[in-house]
């Protein structure tokens, strides 16, 4: 018996955001547009399990692009541990400044996916077709519930933590109800996808190009070839 993945949709608002670029290493500048792993931040953020697996499908930009800011702050180079007795932020302060985006206006789509994390249950799911049926049934209710009511595990970021979401509204119904996404048709070349954290001693981050037409970008999925290492 074959299943298919619900796919959700969510309507972000924010009054900053950033979407790190890796090519940058000490200053913090965004990309234009939220990226993947962003998309998939926010619905983990609202529902997280060790058996379920969000991937990300399509970003609706509703926003004008080109709203940019410059922010400057202090911080410390260094973390307080155990072995360090003393700390002196005076003595580690250090100013950075981030070129983030501002008032970004988002609808964005993910896929959730149940994932068996149990040889126990999935030899039972063998002998008995209703179980995952019965957990995806579970998950697509206690998400949808969740959302609605506003309830999250932590607080929606855009990004980066401390630039969270101002306004997460539940799209019930996406294919019928209308939006208006920006006109514009954009090429943004290579962006990052997602992180491959399969291998715990080697971080692999996946890049895609993404392409803007009329306002809305289709994200592929993880095993395409449009996914490049």
């Amino acid at each position: 018996m074959e299943y298919n993945n619900k796919e959700f949709c969510l309507e972000v608002t924010g009054r900053y955001a950033c979407f790190t670029r890796p090519e940058f290493k000490v200053e913090r500048v965004s990309y234009d547009v939220i990226t993947p792993s962003a998309v998939r931040g926010i619905f983990e953020a609202i529902l997280w399990k060790p058996s379920v697996r969000w991937i990300p499908t399509r970003i609706e930009v509703l926003s004008p692009l080109g709203k940019w800011a410059s922010i400057q702050r202090n911080e410390v180079a260094g973390l307080a541990s155990t072995r360090v007795q003393e700390l002196f932020a005076e003595d580690r302060r250090q100013q950075k400044s981030s070129q983030v985006l501002k008032d970004v206006h988002y609808r964005i789509h993910a896929e959730l996916e149940y994932v068996p994390i149990s040889k126990r249950l999935k030899e039972h799911r063998q002998n008995n077709s209703d179980v995952k049926d019965d957990c995806i049934s579970k998950y697509n209710s206690m998400f949808e519930r969740r959302a609605a009511k506003g309830q999250h595990f932590m607080h929606p970021y855009l990004g980066c933590r401390e630039f969270s979401c101002s306004r997460v509204r539940l799209v019930v119904d996406a294919g019928t109800e209308k939006v208006k996404t920006i006109k514009d048709s954009y090429d943004f070349g290579s962006m990052l996808f997602d992180q491959d954290y399969s291998d715990p001693a080697n971080t692999i981050s996946l890049f895609y190009r993404a392409q803007m037409i009329q306002g809305i970008i289709e994200i592929p999925r993880n095993d395409s070839k449009e996914v490049k290492r």
